[in-house]
C-alpha cells in the first residue's frame, strides 16, 4: 500500500470514500438524506481547489491502482477561509441560513474525514493511514494534529486513543455533539 498526496484525477474516488466518514453531516448540509445530492456536492468541491474538501487537502492510500482509502486533513487557521466556498455554496443552493460551528481552530492540523474503501474495511487501512499523518505531521513536522470523534462510535474512539490521541474537549458541528481529541509531540 502506497499513501500519497491527492491529485485532481482522484477526485471520482476520493468523494465516495470520504461520503462514508461524514454521509449524516453532508445530509445536514444539503438539507436532505439523498446519497446522490450529498455525493454530487462532494464531488464537486473535492474537485476544485481552495475549499476544505479540496484534493489539495487530502492524501489517498491505494493499492494494485486502486485508491482504497481518502483522508481529508489542513491547517485549523485555514478553516474560514476554506470552508467559505462551502458556505456561499449551500447559502445558494439548498440552505440561505447555514451557519455550521467552527470544528477546529488555530493550533492544529485538523483530520476532517477519513474513510476506506468498503471492500477493504477491516484490515488496518484506516490505522495505517492515521501512523502516515502522525508520523508526518506530529513527529516530522512537530504539529499537533486534531480530530472529532462521535460519542457513539466507541470503536473509532479505542482505535484514536490507542494511537496516541488525548480527549480535549467537545464540539458540536451541525447540531451533533463530538469528542475533540488531539495527539502532538
Amino acid at each position: 500500500m502506497n499513501i500519497r498526496k491527492a491529485e485532481i484525477s482522484d477526485a471520482e474516488h476520493i468523494a465516495p470514500i470520504l461520503l462514508l466518514a461524514m454521509e449524516d453531516i453532508l445530509y445536514k448540509f444539503v438539507g436532505k438524506e439523498d446519497y446522490k445530492s450529498a455525493h454530487d456536492f462532494l464531488f464537486y468541491f473535492v474537485g476544485q481547489e481552495n475549499n476544505q474538501y479540496s484534493y489539495q487537502n487530502c492524501y489517498v492510500a491505494e493499492s494494485e491502482n486502486e485508491i482504497i482509502g481518502a483522508v481529508n486533513i489542513y491547517n485549523g487557521a485555514d478553516l474560514h477561509t476554506l470552508r467559505t466556498p462551502i458556505i456561499k455554496y449551500i447559502r445558494t443552493n439548498y440552505n440561505p441560513d447555514f451557519d455550521p460551528e467552527d470544528e477546529t481552530e488555530a493550533g492544529e492540523y485538523y483530520i476532517d474525514s477519513l474513510g476506506i474503501n468498503p471492500k477493504h474495511q477491516g484490515k488496518g487501512i484506516g490505522s495505517k493511514i492515521l501512523q502516515f499523518l502522525i508520523e508526518k505531521y506530529v513527529h516530522e513536522n512537530k504539529e499537533v494534529l486534531g480530530l472529532l470523534v462521535e460519542e457513539d462510535n466507541p470503536q473509532a474512539k479505542k482505535l484514536y486513543l490507542r494511537l496516541g490521541f488525548k480527549p480535549v474537549g467537545h464540539k458540536v458541528l451541525v447540531k451533533k455533539n463530538l469528542e475533540h481529541l488531539q495527539i502532538k509531540n
